[in-house]
């Protein structure tokens, strides 16, 4: 059996000086730029070379817009029968409610709140005047997170959108909820 034996070289550490100092990637002598973490895709300042995703593919919409498109197509019926009424309302989509119940075991919503339980799903903000004393128009916001969390995407999160666009619209006409799924007569 042969044995094998590889000479070694022992470097001297070197001095501390402007070229015996180690680089950033160990080599003596070498001084590279800092490596800044996340910059990986713009290195030298010129941007992307194209976009990531193209427009055409379905990946490039965000949780965003999809929900936003699913709204649009809720409230479509609803507008078609009730477009005259609902010419002053807006709908608009938040991402989480900005209000929160003090108790939420034993909390009483108004009527202008779509709530489960303690959780507010949409609210109504009536047409009135802003702190300069310029009129508002009215607006249902939708509170996407807990839209979301209490519906599968497709038709259960249509389906639920839908149903409090109706409370809500119901709510803004001083209407029954069936009238206006119904339609005006």
């Amino acid at each position: 059996m042969t044995s094998y034996t590889r000479a070694m070289r022992i470097h001297p550490k070197p001095a501390r000086g402007s070229h015996g100092t180690p680089g950033p990637y160990g080599a003596p002598g070498i001084r590279r730029g800092r490596r800044r973490p996340g910059r990986f895709r713009d290195r030298r300042g010129r941007g992307l070379r194209s976009p990531l995703l193209p427009q055409h593919v379905p990946a490039y919409n965000t949780r965003s817009d999809e929900f936003d498109a699913i709204a649009l197509e809720a409230f479509a019926e609803i507008d078609a029968n009730w477009h005259d009424q609902l010419a002053g309302l807006d709908i608009a989509v938040d991402e989480i409610p900005r209000l929160l119940p003090r108790d939420p075991e034993t909390v009483e919503w108004p009527d202008e709140v779509t709530a489960d339980g303690a959780v507010p799903l949409a609210r109504l903000i009536p047409a009135g005047m802003d702190v300069h004393g310029v009129p508002t128009r009215a607006q249902i916001i939708l509170f996407r997170r807990p839209l979301e969390s209490r519906a599968k995407k497709g038709t259960d999160l249509l389906e639920l959108i839908h149903e409090v666009l109706v409370q809500q619209v119901a709510t803004h006409l001083g209407l029954d909820e069936d009238t206006i799924d119904r339609g005006p007569e």
